[in-house]
């Protein structure tokens, strides 16, 4: 107050000479972590806020000392810069002085530090982990593992885990609390079938206070079946399908695996329970499919949703051998076109379930999907996918390992642009090229530049010319299905 104020003073005087928010802070700061963009909250409690929210404000108006005092009416931010490094608040407060009510409007600066709290700084510490999920499966790609990690994305399932690694046929989400690695096993149980254990190892033991500390891992492990893979049932588990034919391709896996007969369109569930009852592994998968060019179709009539029954006759590329089968892709194939499927006539599998199908019931073609001519590695695709920033193994890959990721990406990459169902379930984003093509013409004829800016090689364009062709008929993913841009420094873009 000013050192008028023991005088016996009118309203307008008062006014003039005193000042009710004396004693409140003009200027404070705030902890804020860079790392999970969370405040701090004395003494020990971190808050995520977003700029000029009303849980930042409540933040902010806790930390000045003597508002208190008076009747807080009204206050708001300020705008300032956002890298200043700097938070504003327009203040408005009431009191009362020998029976005359007054208002005050004063501006508080707060300065935000940048810290680390404790949850980030483990993350930068090794062996500072409390729980653990393991992740396997036992199959020669990781076409799964590519889907699972697209769901994890559109979810943030792994918004809570400190560290991400990749190991051997999986990958290990590490966590500083054990809800956190539940919560994420429990996001596997709800989209694949999954099995999993849980192990624990006492880490130290307070004998006065009987406290224990433990660390827990959870090992989770996915079944070894995939989309469009062949698989041979067991004779006992057919029967309980009702009498379906023991041999079926894998059209879904989600909640449970979804088989289909392409001989009669049949089709089975199999649930999360009844597979570990009775575990059984694929006899093929689409890495061992054979290439096939269609002469004829001939639709039956029988449907089923999006599949109709046909007999179809087919010449095997490699050696011109014909084939006449029964398939489930009447709706999808036309003379002309090339589709890929297994070839069993005179396979040998080593799987006993296979060895009790009688021969009569074994076609010498199953097909799988059609199949789109295209060059070894799409560099021009106008989407792109996030892709999780995880820790690789400290030994280089051998160049087999690497060859055969690159494969299994593509391979995804390409069931995407094919399957507009399994589209639905990712999140696709638009890929803007750095240095597009420039085009020059020249006497009527429309030339692409290099990045120099000089025009390509006669080869070259030929072999341009000749992979446009090539790619003329692949399926196309629309701009509508795709996401804008976007900027996250914990994330990756790959084209």
């Amino acid at each position: 107050m000013s050192g008028n104020t023991g005088m016996a003073m009118c309203e307008d005087c008062i006014r003039l000479n005193v000042d009710i928010s004396e004693g409140i802070q003009r200027e404070a700061s705030i902890h804020y972590c860079n790392g999970c963009e969370r405040y701090l909250q004395p003494p020990q409690h971190w808050v995520a806020a977003a700029l000029e929210s009303k849980e930042l404000m409540a933040l902010c108006l806790r930390r000045l000392r003597g508002l208190s005092k008076v009747r807080l009416v009204d206050a708001n931010f300020i705008w300032t810069e956002p890298h200043s490094k700097r938070l504003k608040l327009k203040i408005k407060v009431q009191d009362a002085y020998q029976s005359t009510f007054l208002v005050q409007t004063f501006e508080v600066e707060f300065v935000v530090v940048y810290t680390q709290c404790p949850d980030c700084a483990k993350s930068y510490t090794p062996n500072t982990w409390r729980a653990c999920v393991q992740v396997r499966q036992k199959v020669s790609h990781k076409r799964t593992f590519l889907y699972l990690e697209q769901l994890i994305l559109k979810h943030n399932a792994h918004k809570d885990t400190i560290s991400i690694r990749e190991a051997k046929d999986g990958l290990d989400f590490f966590y500083a609390q054990r809800n956190h690695a539940v919560k994420m096993v429990d996001f596997l149980t709800a989209v694949t079938p999954v099995r999993s254990q849980k192990s624990s190892e006492l880490i130290s033991q307070d004998i006065h206070t009987s406290t224990k500390s433990y660390k827990f891992t959870y090992s989770v492990e996915i079944v070894p079946i995939c989309k469009d893979d062949l698989v041979c049932l067991p004779p006992k588990l057919a029967k309980q399908l009702g009498n379906i034919p023991q041999l079926l391709l894998c059209t879904k896996v989600g909640n449970s695996i979804h088989l289909m007969d392409p001989n009669t369109l049949q089709v089975a569930e199999i649930s999360n329970q009844v597979f570990w009852r009775e575990p059984f592994h694929a006899l093929a998968n689409v890495t061992e499919l054979t290439e096939y060019y269609v002469l004829d179709v001939e639709p039956l009539g029988p449907t089923r949703g999006k599949y109709i029954l046909a007999d179809v006759e087919l010449m095997r590329t490699s050696d011109n051998h014909q084939f006449s089968v029964r398939t489930h892709l009447g709706s999808i194939l036309h003379p002309g076109d090339d589709a890929m499927g297994y070839h069993l006539m005179g396979a040998n599998f080593n799987n006993d379930n296979f060895e009790r199908v009688p021969e009569g019931q074994i076609p010498p073609v199953i097909l799988v999907k059609k199949h789109y001519p295209r060059r070894k590695k799409n560099k021009s695709r106008n989407w792109k996918l996030r892709h999780m920033a995880s820790e690789k193994s400290d030994m280089l890959p051998r160049k087999q390992d690497q060859d055969r990721a690159e494969r299994d990406y593509e391979l995804f990459l390409r069931e995407i642009e094919e399957d507009t169902e399994l589209r639905q379930t990712l999140q696709l984003y638009k890929s803007t090229r750095k240095n597009p093509p420039k085009t020059q013409k020249m006497e009527g004829v429309e030339m692409e530049m290099d990045s120099e800016g000089g025009a390509p090689e006669g080869d070259e364009m030929e072999e341009e010319d000749d992979n446009e062709e090539e790619d003329s008929g692949l399926p196309q993913i629309s701009i509508d299905e795709l996401l804008d841009e976007f900027e996250d420094m914990t994330m990756e873009d790959h084209a």
